[in-house]
């Protein structure tokens, strides 16, 4: 679940690192940024679950509506870019400072509605025991998340790959998380 929510900050943590050119102290930004974020997001998603608690039981399992929904717009918003045409524009080189750690934290809280989305429910559903394990996996994933952001920026074929076709799956786990969350909580009878 961290690894698919996530998988456009890996990508965004590549052209991060990539833009640190060697500077060690502007690569620990982009960690300490990245950990920043990521505490917000764990925040707003206990919290949101947490208040799911007041939910009667009978409605939990159609939080999994939220990331089914969040699937399907993915999935239309993939669709509806193809389809654009293409303005042309490049993107912007950075310094070779990088980041700042508020840019890096904002930039992972606003990209994380699909990981609050998805969390939320999760959380609902896996009580305070297990949100404390999910939590606890998902900052070890932040860890591996930024080692791999750091190898990736230096292995400029592979961020290609991953920047091609890391779209494509992120609809398709959101949809199967919300499919899975609705059945195995009973909301179709099953």
């Amino acid at each position: 679940m961290f690894a698919v929510t996530n998988v456009d900050d890996l990508l965004l943590l590549a052209v991060y690192f990539g833009r640190t050119a060697g500077h060690h102290a502007a690569a620990w930004r982009i960690v300490v940024g990245q950990y920043a974020g990521f505490l917000a997001i764990l925040a707003a998603s206990v919290l949101g679950a947490l208040g799911a608690g007041l939910l009667p039981d009978a409605a939990i399992p159609y939080l999994g509506l939220l990331p089914l929904l969040l699937g399907i717009r993915a999935a239309w918003t993939v669709w509806r870019d193809r389809h654009r045409p293409d303005d042309g524009e490049a993107a912007e080189p950075g310094d070779a400072a990088g980041p700042g750690i508020w840019q890096v934290a904002a930039v992972t809280f606003a990209n994380g509605g699909d990981n609050i989305g998805v969390y939320v429910p999760v959380f609902a559903v896996a009580g305070v025991a297990g949100m404390t394990v999910y939590a606890t996996v998902f900052l070890i994933g932040v860890a591996v998340w930024c080692a791999a952001g750091w190898f990736l920026a230096t292995r400029p074929p592979v961020a290609k790959v991953l920047s091609r076709w890391g779209h494509l799956v992120l609809p398709v786990v959101l949809i199967a998380i919300g499919l899975v969350i609705l059945v195995e909580g009973g909301a179709f009878g099953l």
